[in-house]
């Protein structure tokens, strides 16, 4: 499998593990969904934040990548998460969308749902390699 094929629509090795499945990556926005399961976590049994964390910056590189020829071509410089909502189970879906795509970084937002309500809302900078 080719770089460009692993980038847009393809998980990483990571993302499998958590159960991430991408269901969009085009023009630089991304839908990512994520089921929960008692493996993610917390020990109040909520959706752990670190893994709340991955499916947005997942999300967001997906945007990210989609903008280029699927060459992963950036990476996470800072991330500000806002976690609104706890979660105990059911499914979320994050969509990612790049809000500036400049020569040197991007900016991108992502917000997460679940049922119509948000759960996270997040703001990015990544580099671009």
């Amino acid at each position: 499998m080719s770089m460009q094929e692993e980038a847009i629509g393809k998980s990483s090795a990571f993302g499998r593990l958590l159960g991430l499945e991408i269901l969009a990556a085009a023009g630089g926005e991304a839908t990512v969904r994520l089921a929960m399961h008692d493996g993610l976590r917390n020990l109040h049994g909520k959706l752990h934040g670190g893994a709340l964390f991955s499916l947005i910056d997942s999300a967001m590189g997906q945007a990210s990548h989609s903008l280029s020829d699927g060459t992963p071509d950036s990476v996470t410089l800072e991330c500000k998460v806002n976690y609104i909502r706890p979660v105990s189970e059911g499914e979320l879906t994050c969509r990612a969308w790049v809000e500036h795509n400049g020569k040197r970084t991007q900016v991108i937002e992502a917000e997460v749902h679940q049922h119509g309500k948000l759960v996270a809302k997040a703001l990015a900078t990544f580099a671009r390699l």
